[in-house]
């Protein structure tokens, strides 16, 4: 069934020499579109590297690796959770986390001068910077880059960190919540017309939770459960350029399992004002793991999605949002 502003849906690639990927993340960088992703035997494998496609030409280009966690001839750890960012000056980043699990990361960057197409040498982030955790920092009207991130080693928490050069040095909010109330990792950070800030997060308690921000970032209230469901699976949101909120998400309220529940269907709302979301569009429906989308806005106002597709492909879905009709959602319900 055709859905209006849904304009393409497609494979980033077809094969691989990898069996598994997961958590994508797209940017666009010198007009180019790049996506990343870690890919490796399976997620915590100490084969597990960052791959790298860039559209070109109408096409994406056969993945590359291009970071990995090698320390030396006999110990390689697995990499995590890529992100890559764009800012106002200077060059293109790639944030990713390298080692044995989560509890145990630590952050890692490189940069590129050229769009994606050469990368300096990784350099690791100081102690207690891990840097974004899944999803995209944002630039502050001040040029502050805010990076949301967050820690699994004493319960879920939310972090944000924050540079005032470029990126060279970072300093962290520390946790905002306990994990004992909310468990909550992944936010993402969206701009609202007042100047706050609103921060969605992942969660084990069956909801998106949310938090803002009335000082730029600096500060933040404490986590409540939005209105959306969660199934313990990552999100992603941006901020479109008519000022209205967009959020990628699994709309199920199922959360138990191995990656918690059903990571389907995968879904589009859209908000005003961050509180009351709309319907917009169902991007996967059948049974599967639909997971970890990254979002943007380019600069000819398309928004592009990618997200896993049952571990073995990388989906990229194009769509215009000044097209998009929404509904309604009663009582959290998606409609039918």
């Amino acid at each position: 069934m055709s859905q209006p502003g849904l304009i393409s849906s497609g494979f980033i690639y077809e094969e691989a020499p990898f069996p598994e990927c997961h958590a994508s993340t797209i940017v666009e960088s010198k007009g180019t579109l790049i996506a990343a992703w870690f890919g490796g035997t399976r997620e915590k494998h100490p084969d597990v590297g960052i791959w790298l496609s860039r559209r070109e030409g109408g096409k994406w280009t056969t993945p590359v690796e291009v970071a990995n966690g090698v320390e030396s001839a006999d110990k390689r750890y697995p990499t995590w959770n890529p992100v890559l960012f764009q800012p106002n000056r200077g060059p293109l980043m790639l944030f990713y986390k390298v080692g044995p699990n989560p509890d145990a990361w630590w952050g890692m960057v490189m940069t590129s001068e050229d769009g994606g197409k050469t990368w300096s040498k990784p350099r690791r982030l100081p102690d207690g910077i891990l840097g974004p955790i899944k999803n995209k920092p944002v630039e502050m009207p001040n040029g502050d880059l805010l990076s949301p991130t967050s820690t699994e080693d004493q319960g879920w928490r939310v972090h944000f960190e924050r540079s005032s050069d470029q990126g060279k040095t970072w300093q962290s909010t520390g946790p905002i919540n306990d994990g004992k109330q909310f468990g909550a990792i992944q936010p993402s950070i969206l701009f609202h017309k007042d100047g706050s800030l609103q921060a969605m997060c992942r969660s084990r308690q069956g909801n998106i939770v949310e938090t803002w921000s009335k000082d730029q970032g600096r500060t933040w209230s404490p986590l409540k459960a939005s209105v959306l469901p969660n199934p313990n699976s990552g999100t992603d949101a941006v901020t479109l350029k008519d000022g209205r909120q967009l959020l990628v998400y699994n709309h199920t309220t199922t959360t138990p399992g191995r990656w918690g529940g059903p990571r389907s269907p995968l879904n589009v709302a859209v908000s005003s004002d961050g509180a009351t979301w709309q319907a917009a569009l169902v991007l996967e429906s059948e049974p599967g793991e639909f997971s970890y989308p990254a979002v943007i806005q380019t600069a000819d106002g398309l928004v592009h999605i990618t997200y896993t597709w049952k571990r073995k492909k990388v989906r990229h879905v194009v769509v215009d949002p000044a097209k998009l009709q929404t509904k309604e959602m009663k009582g959290g319900a998606w409609p039918e």
